[in-house]
């Protein structure tokens, strides 16, 4: 175990294979062909393996809802990344993807920061700041070998340490493009799940914003007032989907169109609440589609620089039919999420060095 990171290790990929009834006869699952970490290796010892393996993408989890309770939400984001994974690693391989390109790193350790949880809002936005420390230390050296994050679960405060993360790594501003009802530009009041991106744009570490999808009667007007004096750019989901305004393809060609003129490394964000009745911290009845979510996804990986995909505060807990329930649908939207990124990211041959 490398400091503050679980491993994923082979036998827990073999039970959770076992748990969904094996692999059938003339079948090979993802699960079957994934890397994962040796178990004894430091983290740049399983970057430098990963490299020579061929591996592309590193998928990790981020199991906490600090961010969201500091942000005086509901908590419920700390399951996201097993109920993604268990489902993922079940998916087929074949020609379509093979699963070769990625490694199944693990989760970032959040537990004695999750044990500690109260209600003192003062003592969770520390917290945060912690965990803060935790994603950048382990994302930077990843991204700076070349390899593309896929980060699954936690709150949106998570934004933070990977813009911060593949500031470092990349030795240049990011440029960001966020599907999400909130823009998570509030006040720098404290670290939590609100103000990731606000942060981030102060620290420089933010160079372009984009929000998709910003409802407009669901953000502070300080918010949008601190997004316009940034520079930031915004489509309403009132706009595409409630209006007709614009067309979804007309919003997704701008925001390419302007996301390369940046030159710039781009970080791709997908705040699940977005998604109509999605379990999610902050789930919505008048959110837009999954299928529009995973158009989205496809469209900014194959045509941008992306440096990672996050996916961010789906609450499988916050299912009104429980856990189980949750459990599936979020498993089954992050899988596809997840093989629609690495899809278009295999076909398009743009990438920062």
């Amino acid at each position: 175990m490398t400091q503050h990171l679980t491993l994923f290790t082979q036998r827990g990929l073999a039970k959770l294979i076992q748990k969904a009834g094996g692999a059938r006869i003339g079948e090979t699952k993802l699960g079957q062909v994934v890397q994962t970490p040796a178990d004894n290796n430091s983290l740049d010892e399983i970057i430098l393996d990963a490299q020579n393996k061929g591996v592309r993408f590193v998928i990790i989890g981020i199991g906490e809802d600090i961010g969201p309770r500091a942000n005086l939400g509901r908590g419920g984001a700390a399951d996201a990344y097993e109920s993604g994974i268990a489902h993922f690693i079940n998916m087929q391989s074949n020609r379509f993807f093979t699963g070769n390109q990625c490694l199944i790193l693990g989760q970032i350790i959040t537990d004695d920061l999750q044990n500690e949880l109260e209600q003192n809002i003062s003592h969770l936005r520390k917290q945060v700041e912690q965990l803060d420390e935790r994603v950048i230390k382990i994302l930077t050296p990843i991204i700076a070998a070349g390899l593309e994050p896929i980060i699954i679960g936690g709150g949106h405060n998570n934004a933070y340490g990977l813009l911060m993360a593949s500031k470092a790594a990349k030795n240049t501003p990011i440029a960001a493009v966020n599907l999400d009802p909130h823009c998570d530009f509030r006040l720098r009041e404290g670290r939590h799940s609100g103000n990731g991106f606000s942060y981030a744009a102060a620290e420089g570490a933010l160079n372009y914003y984009h929000v998709l999808g910003l409802h407009e009667h669901k953000n502070t007007e300080a918010s949008l007032e601190q997004l316009t004096a940034f520079g930031g750019h915004w489509h309403s989901l009132q706009q595409i989907w409630l209006r007709r305004e614009i067309t979804l393809e007309k919003a997704l060609y701008n925001i390419k169109k302007s996301l390369n003129n940046t030159q710039k490394p781009v970080a791709l964000e997908l705040d699940l609440d977005a998604i109509i009745n999605m379990p999610s911290s902050a789930s919505t009845v008048a959110g837009i589609p999954l299928i529009d979510a995973i158009h989205y996804v496809h469209d900014i990986a194959k045509h941008c620089q992306c440096t990672y995909l996050h996916l961010a505060e789906a609450a499988p807990s916050c299912h009104p039919s429980g856990l189980d329930a949750g459990s599936r649908m979020i498993g089954q939207s992050i899988s596809e999420l997840m093989l629609t990124y690495m899809q278009a990211r295999l076909n398009n041959t743009l990438r920062y060095n």
